[in-house]
Formats: C-alpha cells, sequence, structure tokens
C-alpha cells in the first residue's frame, strides 16, 4: 500500500494545477491535497496565516491515513511547516518548495511593512485585483497568460491545466479564476512574519528545496533554516515556479528526498535563544 502524500499550493495556485506533477508523484504515493486553501470562511485570512494552518491540519485530519508526507509550495510550504511543528503526528516528513520561512532580519522588515501600511509594494499582493479576471473561454484563458512574463517558462502542460483548472464557468459560461484575487492578495498582505516562534520546535524529518534562479530563500534565510528550523537545504532548478516549470524534475527531486527523509533523525534542539 502506498504512503500518503499531501500537498500544498501556492498563493493563487489551486493544488489540481499542479496535475502533472501530483500524477508522477502518484507512481510512488498516494497523492491528497486541497484545491484552494483560504476560502472556506470557517478559516479565514488573517495574518501570519493561523487559520490557514488549521485548515491544512483539518484537511490531513479528515484523510484519517496516518501520518503523511507534507509537500508545500510557497504558501504551502509555510502551511506544512508550521502545521508539522503544532501537530507532528500527522506527519512522517516534510519537504518544503521555495516557501517564505524567513530568517528573523527579514522577517522584521516584513513586520515593519505591515505596521507602516506599505506590504502590498514589497509582495505581489499589490497587482493582484488588477488582474483580468473574466474570459470567454479556456483558449482565451491559456493565450492570455502564454503571453505573460510569469508563466513564460511554464511547462505547457502545466499552463493548459492552469487554464481549464485555474479557472471556473461563471453563471454565464464565461472563465473566471478559481482563486480570488481578493484571497490572493489578503494573503500575501498578511505573510507570516513570526518563523522565530518555531525554531528549535521540528520534531519530524525536513527538507527545504531552493529555487536556483531568483530564489524566495535568500542566504541568510538558508543558514536560519539550517541551524535553527532544522530542515535540510538543497537546491532545485529553475524560478520560483518550478514545480509548475519542471514537474516532471520536481516530482523525482521530492521522492529523493523523501527517501532520505524516511532514513534521517531529527537532531536535538541547538539550546539558543
Amino acid at each position: 500500500m502506498k504512503e500518503v502524500l499531501y500537498f500544498a499550493h501556492a498563493n493563487s495556485f489551486p493544488a489540481s494545477v499542479y496535475r502533472k506533477m501530483l500524477t508522477a508523484l502518484g507512481a510512488w504515493f498516494q497523492t491528497e491535497w486541497l484545491d484552494t486553501v483560504g476560502h472556506d470562511p470557517l478559516y479565514p485570512v488573517s495574518d501570519c496565516w493561523p487559520h490557514l494552518v488549521e485548515e491544512t491540519i483539518a484537511a490531513i485530519e479528515r484523510l484519517g491515513e496516518g501520518p503523511v508526507w507534507g509537500v508545500g509550495h510557497s504558501l504551502g510550504g509555510v502551511l506544512i511547516f508550521y502545521a508539522a511543528v503544532k501537530r507532528p503526528d500527522l506527519f512522517r516528513g516534510i519537504v518544503v518548495l521555495d516557501a517564505p520561512l524567513l530568517s528573523p532580519w527579514r522577517a522584521r522588515s516584513i513586520w515593519l511593512a505591515k505596521r507602516l501600511g506599505f506590504i502590498a509594494r514589497v509582495t505581489p499582493g499589490g497587482n493582484t485585483l488588477k488582474r483580468r479576471d473574466c474570459w470567454a473561454s479556456v483558449d482565451m484563458v491559456f493565450d492570455y497568460f502564454q503571453r505573460k512574463p510569469m508563466f513564460a517558462r511554464f511547462d505547457t502542460d502545466c499552463l493548459r491545466d492552469y487554464a481549464e483548472y485555474g479557472t471556473v464557468a461563471d453563471t454565464q459560461g464565461d472563465r473566471r479564476l478559481k482563486f480570488r484575487p481578493q484571497i490572493e492578495h489578503n494573503i500575501y498582505c498578511s505573510m507570516p512574519h513570526d518563523t522565530a516562534r518555531y525554531a528549535d520546535r521540528l520534531q519530524v524529518p525536513g527538507c527545504y528545496l531552493a529555487a536556483a534562479e531568483a530564489p524566495v530563500f535568500q542566504p541568510r534565510d538558508r543558514n536560519y533554516a539550517a541551524t535553527r528550523l532544522r530542515l535540510e537545504v538543497g537546491e532545485q532548478a529553475g524560478s520560483h515556479l518550478f514545480p509548475l516549470e519542471r514537474p516532471l524534475d520536481t516530482a523525482a527531486a521530492i521522492h529523493v528526498a523523501i527517501e532520505r527523509l524516511a532514513a534521517w533523525h531529527v537532531p536535538e534542539p541547538s539550546g539558543r535563544k
């Protein structure tokens, strides 16, 4: 019987958009996910995402499958890490993909940007509410995003999946974004500045795969993750969206990481404050 892998997606990209990567992972694991985090009013978006962590925990509990391998990309990586710290009984181990688990110095800059009211200017949140949100067909969605720089490096199948599974038909038959722009904006503007609360607390094996090009993770963050967050740190080819640029390579890297973590022992806490 296959072990269960629970996947948590990045902000604005429903889990079904990762179909190609998740299908490949299905060769080794029973893959499970929540398609759109943050859209259930029982788990509203709030500062540092505590309700989204609880939503993730609740989704894993509903599986009733025992400890799972948790994998998360960006937003999802933070949720998986925080959930694993809070509920280690639910996880065999975790793989975090280029998520904003920030060192204290960078986290303080996020806190300050929120306090002074310019957080939307230092995250992608400033553009989300201006984005187009209506097309006549899936093909028009594909053509529109194919011309956008952020999507230029997408695997073609992943871009088609974004056009199909990242949108839904409205009552007039037009396609609208499944992940609602206001929720995307709220998530960006409430990104966590409290990672230090989780230092030396991870009790399950974990690793972090940083993007090789323009990563969210900076050198200071890498050092902090390795020494205080207790994550083995590696690198994966591509930009921040490498799971959608190189889905098969990413699936293989996740599989290799989990095989390594399965034999890994969590180190004792460092004792530093």
